[in-house]
Order: structure tokens, then C-alpha cells, then sequence
């Protein structure tokens, strides 16, 4: 047959020999190191199962690590939980969490613990400004002992784990400036030694639940959030002393029950949020309020007379609203006042005290002969129909919707209003926690003065003094016995 066909080459026996034993060669020489590393992975697997097993009380560890007491195993095993859980470290910030030795990993203290002066136990845990990014799992909830837990200006998400309820001694926490979201953590109602804590510059969104103002806190920061929905009608019963709630999305009214606060409450900035009510006139009782910042609302109605027997006011931000009437001389008179800002409203009248405060802006008004005013026009249009705050029922749970004027162009918010606190996230770094069993409450952030423009911000903790001396130590041997006479053969 003439057709094409395909021929094989022929090799010899001595050829197939050769190439066979090549092949084993290069098989011996790369095969060990692949099998090798698969087999090491595996083992590293199996290892690390083994080693961080949290379920429940259900616990596993590597035998031949030794701890110093359960305490610090139980918080080896929610660190490496955690560290397992951060996807970004760029300041190598958890470098040196290795080993059973917590209490030498960069950010983590310790000191005695609550109920045995003689053990060690994880009491807080300082990593601000670190930017870390991942989540919180749930082995942190085996830090019992926890006074502190500071993590702010990071880029932790997620939500906050239920297990924290197990944290009976936490007395700070610090969550602010990073991404976390979801609803209002209500995991942390439920830690009995609570006193501040710190969930600003987040993405937390919904309602705020009525048992936050029950809570005995220091203060309120949840500002820069996705907060909605109106107040809650008992935030009048919260003895905080600042009450920060700006830049978020709330809504219907101004709470009358926020007089109620007359002795406590230092600060109040509700800025830049979708308030559509009356001033109530009990906001007067706050005898002790310093900083009031209601700008960049929707405020209707006159400023209360009961405003000019605050005396302890500094500053007052009511702009950006739509408030008309007459501003009340005896505000302009307060004796500590030294900033108010009413601009873009719809006033008609101001006392001529207000002129001769440091610092005052009254432009965008309706006030006759004044500088940079609106327009006739503009000020008719909205002043023809007269407000009745009483059809705002602020004091019903369902908000109505009452008869407004028609909307009239106001420019937007800047990023900043002229004379709120700037809202800034990072509070000082913390060197180290005080001793979870003699929690100290951290005084009130210091309110904002015009000779300290900063905003306020946590106290920062000196370092603690040395532990005591274990007095649980042995007690020496009793004095040896008087040896017996030496036997007679």
C-alpha cells in the first residue's frame, strides 16, 4: 500500500533502559520536596485545628504549650482567634503575638486578677490607630476579665460578637472610627461596669434603643453614624454629661425630656440631623449646658425665652434651621457667652446685645437694615404662614406631618459648621488600662471652651503602679525537730 503512513521511531532496549532511569531520577530528585510540603501543610493544618477549637466550653489547645494559669490560655486562644480573623496589618502590630506569653504581645496588658492577687489575667487591650482591617470574632468573648478594650481609628467591620456579654468588667470600650455597621450593638446593654464607650465615625444604622439611657455612662458618642427614626422619648433619664449625635439621619422631635438633664448634661450637639419640630421650652433647665449645636435641622418656631437663664452657656449653634420670631435679648445677655450663631433662619428682630458679643452671625435672615439678609420676598413668602408647634405632637409616639411652608433653597451644609466641635475620631493613645477590679470611672470629656477649641475626647489612663506583692506565696517550713538520742547497740 502506497497510502501515507505514520511511522514510529524504534528504540532500542539499551534506549528505553536510559530514558526509564532519567525518568526515575528526576522523579527521586523532585517528588520528596512536592510530598513534602503537602504533607507539612497538612500537618499545619491539622495543627492549627487543633489549636484554636473554641465551641461552646468545648476547648482545645496544644498540649505542649505551658501557660502560667487558665486565664491567659483561655486568652491565648482569643488572640490568635483574632489574629487568625485580620486580613491587613501594615504596622506588623501583631508580629509578636506568638507563643503562650500574652502578656507580652504588643497591645495586650495585664494585671492581677479580679478575684486571686496571685494570677495574671488579660485586663486590657489598647491597638488605636493601628489600621488593621477585619472583624471581631467570637473567641474574644473569653477575655472575662476585660477592663479595656480600645481599638479605635482601624478598619474593623462587621458587627459586634454576642460573646461579649461575657465581659462582666468592662469598663471602656472604645469601637470608634472603624466600619463597623448593622443595628445598635445591644450586646453592649447588657455589661454591667460599663461606663464609656464609643461607637462614633461608624456605619451603624436603625433605631436607638430606649435601654442606652438607662445605662449609668459617662458620656454619648455616636456621632458620624446611619443612625434614623426619632429619639427616644427617656433619653431625658440618662445622667451622661455629653451627648454627641451628629451627622446621622434623625428625625421628628427635639425631646422635651431632655430637660430632665438639668444637673448632668455638659454638652448637647445634634447637629446636621432631620429634627422637624418646636424648640421645647424645657431645653431652659439645662442650667449646666455649655455647648449647644442644633444647626443644620429643620427647627421650626421661636428660640424659647427660657434660653436666657442657661448662664452656663459658651456657645450656641441654632443655624441652618427655620426658626422665625424675635431673638430673645436676654440670650445675647448671658454672662459666659461668647459665640452664637442664628444665621440662615427666618428672625425678624434681635436685641442690640447681640451685637456686641465676641463673636456672633446673623445673616440669612429677615432682619430690616441688616447686612446680607434675604430677600422681602423670600422672607413674606415663609412668615404668611404662621407655625403651630402644638400640630408637631411631640409629646405622641407617632410624629404627624404638619403643615409647612413651602420649601425654600437654602445652601448645603459644609462639611464642618463654623462653630460646632469639630467631631474629630481619634481619642489619645492609652498606655495602659487600670486594674479591672477597682474600676474607676473616667471623668466626663472636658467640654468644649473658646480657649480649648478641641473637641472632647475619652480621658487618657496614666499607667498603673506595679502589682502588689503576691502575699499568697508558701509559708516557710517549720523549724526542724530535735533529733532523737542516738540509739544504744
Amino acid at each position: 500500500m502506497n497510502g501515507n503512513v505514520h511511522h514510529f521511531p524504534r528504540f532500542s532496549t539499551s534506549n528505553i533502559l536510559f530514558f526509564f532511569t532519567i525518568f526515575l531520577l528526576i522523579l527521586n530528585i523532585s517528588t520528596p520536596k512536592e510530598i513534602s510540603l503537602s504533607v507539612d501543610h497538612g500537618d499545619d493544618f491539622l495543627h492549627h485545628r487543633q489549636l484554636l477549637s473554641y465551641n461552646g466550653d468545648s476547648l482545645a489547645i496544644d498540649p505542649s504549650l505551658n501557660f502560667e494559669n487558665p486565664r491567659l490560655k483561655n486568652a491565648y486562644i482569643a488572640l490568635q482567634a483574632w489574629k487568625e480573623s485580620i486580613l491587613s496589618d501594615p504596622q506588623n502590630t501583631t508580629s509578636n503575638w506568638v507563643g503562650p506569653d500574652v502578656c507580652n504581645y504588643t497591645g495586650v496588658f495585664c494585671w492581677t486578677a479580679p478575684d486571686d492577687p496571685c494570677e495574671r489575667t488579660v485586663a486590657g487591650i489598647d491597638i488605636n490607630h493601628a489600621d488593621m482591617a477585619g472583624h471581631l470574632p467570637h473567641e474574644l468573648g473569653l477575655l472575662y476579665d476585660l477592663a479595656l478594650f480600645h481599638i479605635n481609628s482601624n478598619r474593623f467591620c462587621g458587627t459586634i460578637p454576642q460573646t461579649f456579654v461575657n465581659m462582666k468588667l468592662l469598663h471602656e470600650l472604645d469601637l470608634s472610627n472603624n466600619r463597623f455597621a448593622g443595628k445598635f450593638p445591644e450586646v453592649i446593654l447588657e455589661l454591667p461596669s460599663l461606663k464609656y464607650f464609643d461607637i462614633r465615625f461608624n456605619e451603624i444604622e436603625g433605631e436607638l434603643p430606649k435601654g442606652l439611657f438607662k445605662r449609668d455612662l459617662d458620656a454619648i458618642f455616636i456621632n458620624n453614624n446611619r443612625f434614623s427614626s426619632a429619639l427616644p422619648d427617656n433619653i431625658g433619664d440618662s445622667p451622661v454629661s455629653v451627648i454627641v449625635m451628629a451627622n446621622n439621619e434623625f428625625d421628628g422631635c427635639v425631646p422635651a425630656s431632655l430637660g430632665k438633664m438639668g444637673e448632668t448634661l455638659n454638652e448637647l450637639i445634634l447637629t446636621n440631623n432631620g429634627f422637624l419640630s418646636c424648640f421645647p421650652n424645657e431645653i431652659g433647665n439645662l442650667k449646666n449646658l455649655t455647648v449647644l449645636d442644633v444647626s443644620y435641622n429643620q427647627i421650626m418656631g421661636p428660640l424659647p425665652d427660657s434660653i436666657g437663664d442657661m448662664e452656663s452657656l459658651e456657645i450656641i449653634n441654632v443655624a441652618h434651621n427655620m426658626m422665625s420670631g424675635s431673638i430673645p435679648s436676654g440670650i445675647c445677655q448671658l454672662p459666659n457667652l461668647v459665640n452664637f450663631a442664628y444665621d440662615d433662619n427666618y428672625f425678624t428682630d434681635e436685641a442690640p446685645e447681640c451685637f456686641k458679643l465676641p463673636k456672633f452671625d446673623e445673616g440669612m435672615n429677615c432682619f430690616r437694615g441688616r447686612p446680607k439678609q434675604r430677600s422681602p420676598l423670600q422672607c413674606q413668602r415663609f412668615l404668611s404662614r404662621k407655625v403651630n408647634c402644638s400640630s408637631f405632637n411631640c409629646g405622641n409616639s407617632l410624629p404627624p406631618v404638619p403643615f409647612l411652608p413651602p420649601p425654600v433653597y437654602s445652601p448645603p451644609p459644609p462639611e464642618a459648621p463654623a462653630i460646632s466641635p469639630p467631631l474629630s475620631p481619634p481619642p489619645p493613645h492609652f498606655s495602659s488600662p487600670p486594674p479591672p477590679s477597682v474600676p474607676v470611672a473616667p471623668p466626663p470629656p472636658s467640654p468644649l471652651t473658646p480657649n480649648n477649641p478641641n473637641p472632647a475626647l475619652p480621658p487618657i489612663i496614666s499607667s498603673p503602679p506595679p502589682p502588689p506583692q503576691c502575699p499568697c506565696q508558701k509559708p516557710p517550713p517549720p523549724p526542724p525537730l530535735p533529733s532523737d538520742p542516738p540509739s544504744i547497740s
